[in-house]
């Protein structure tokens, strides 16, 4: 993960071309007068910030202009930087340090890129010299066992999964027992991402959170939500209902370098202040990258 500035440098690329290189380019101009706002406000929204969240972080950096006296327009994008890192800057859920292994519950929908991001987390443990063990949590789809099998193969990973059509908590079970006799140091459990309605689903869920907490009372240590970057201010609503369901910890937010609009992070920190933990980055399993608000920042308007 040295590179991770290069990556994210990397994911954002599209959303820095589209929007935020011409936000920075406002601050090239010799003066600044009212009509900044103006400008700033409407490249924020087409870059999917959203309207309350736009609102919000022009209020901070007005403020801020006001209180320092700010004149010079490279102060004022400083300002503006400062309080984009500030929105961003969420401090993850301290890790239970004193289980013997992580168990990471990861949800979201179909087609957000859910199990690759699985297969790029794993291959981050593994790539380390850590033991992992894939749980095939999504029995409804034999194609989703298929997929994790395939990744398991390619990260190095051990599969633990039942036939199509098991009991979900019986997986999960199997799983962390796996991890128990095995001395894995990461339980990552894949779920579906889609049944009849949105009511199974999330009892679904629950009842997967409820069957490691039954074996680890601080089970699952994290519970990722992964949210395909290009689907914009859906991915909001998406964040929502999962984080009623199961209390999301922390964001994965995958195919950023596929979207012009990566601005949607900042209406999920703003509105859910839930922390962005990591970003996918590309198409290969090392194309991820641990979330840091100021290297984002830096990449987007550098």
């Amino acid at each position: 993960m040295s590179e991770q500035p290069g990556r994210i440098e990397q994911g954002v690329r599209q959303s820095k071309k589209a929007w935020f290189s011409k936000i920075a380019r406002i601050f090239d101009r010799g003066s600044l007068g009212e009509e900044i706002w103006d400008e700033l406000e409407e490249l924020l929204i087409l870059a999917d910030v959203g309207v309350e969240t736009t609102n919000k972080l022009i209020d901070r950096v007005k403020q801020r202009v006001k209180t320092d006296k700010l004149t010079q327009t490279f102060q004022i994008k400083s300002a503006l930087k400062a309080e984009m890192i500030n929105m961003l800057d969420i401090p993850p859920k301290p890790i239970n340090t004193d289980s013997a292994f992580q168990v990471i519950l990861v949800v979201g929908v179909n087609g957000s890129g859910k199990t690759t991001s699985i297969a790029k987390l794993a291959y981050s443990f593994t790539s380390q010299g850590k033991k992992v063990i894939l749980a095939a949590g999504d029995t409804f789809r034999a194609a989703a066992i298929d997929q994790l099998r395939y990744w398991g193969e390619k990260t190095g990973a051990t599969i633990i999964a039942h036939q199509p059509g098991s009991d979900p908590g019986a997986v999960v079970f199997d799983a962390i027992q796996a991890a128990r006799s095995r001395h894995a140091q990461a339980v990552i459990i894949d779920t579906a991402g889609r049944l009849h309605t949105k009511f199974n689903l999330m009892e679904e869920l629950k009842k997967i959170k409820k069957v490691a907490a039954k074996l680890d009372p601080a089970a699952p240590h994290q519970v990722l939500l992964v949210l395909d970057a290009t689907t914009g201010q859906n991915g909001l609503t998406q964040a929502k209902y999962f984080t009623e369901a199961v209390g999301i910890t922390g964001i994965f937010v995958a195919k950023l370098d596929s979207t012009a609009k990566g601005g949607i992070i900042f209406a999920i920190c703003h509105e859910l202040n839930i922390p962005i933990v990591y970003i996918g980055t590309g198409e290969k399993l090392e194309d991820m990258a641990p979330f840091n608000a100021e290297t984002f920042i830096n990449a987007i308007l550098s």
